[in-house]
């Protein structure tokens, strides 16, 4: 299994957007998005913490190797 990377949530979002995601709001620096009955929030940090980011892949249903090719 593929160590996940350090990213921006900017980075984040952009690859939730590519899977299907979209923002349906945001409250402070909280970005949530949606797909079907799936949302997975994303805090709109400069480095989002890989702990944090493991949360937001469960959230939105998906597997680490499916992320990290939504990345490139």
């Amino acid at each position: 299994m593929a160590k996940l990377p350090v990213l921006s949530a900017r980075e984040i979002i952009r690859a939730l957007e590519r899977a299907g995601f979209g923002q349906v709001s945001q409250r402070g620096s909280h970005i949530k998005l949606r797909r079907g009955d799936r949302t997975a929030i994303v805090p709109r940090y400069p480095e989002v913490p890989r702990g944090v980011l493991v949360s937001i892949l469960r959230q939105a249903g998906l597997e680490r190797d499916e992320f990290l090719r939504l990345l490139r």
